[in-house]
């Protein structure tokens, strides 16, 4: 594989999405149950939003760092009032499953974004690539060179 390899072939595409009315206590859960960073938010296959585990930590109240029974009281209840749609970043950029890893890679030096969307040609979300992504891509090509 090289710089022209086309996203489709690295992204993820066993996904595991948000709808915008769901709570944060939600996405609290598919954090600590999965080891990702980033949960695309959608409605009918469209994709919304994207909610980061940067975005999500944000909302924790600061006493956390000490886990006090009180803390964890006080950010259940703000997990449990928020809607996705309220933390979400709203404005995210999207790849198609032809375009290359270059231009993913692009997308991510220029944007400090850390994941992309893939949409087919109808708009649909069919995977999500990561920077995680390209290093692993990135190893096995030199890997093949050694």
């Amino acid at each position: 594989m090289d710089r022209n390899t086309k996203v489709g072939q690295v992204m993820t595409t066993q996904l595991v999405t948000l709808g915008p009315n769901d709570t944060m206590d939600k996405a609290q859960e598919i954090f600590r149950k999965n080891n990702i960073h980033h949960i695309p938010v959608v409605q009918n296959n469209k994709v919304l939003g994207i909610i980061s585990k940067t975005d999500y930590l944000k909302i924790l109240h600061g006493f956390t760092l000490f886990k006090t029974q009180k803390s964890e009281l006080y950010n259940n209840a703000i997990l449990r009032s928020l809607l996705t749609s309220e933390v979400m970043t709203r404005q995210v950029a999207t790849l198609h499953p032809d375009d290359t890893v270059e231009v993913a890679a692009g997308f991510f030096k220029e944007n400090l974004f850390h994941a992309l969307p893939i949409v087919d040609d109808e708009g649909d979300l069919v995977g999500i690539i990561t920077t995680y992504d390209l290093i692993n891509l990135a190893f096995d090509i030199t890997s093949s060179f050694v």
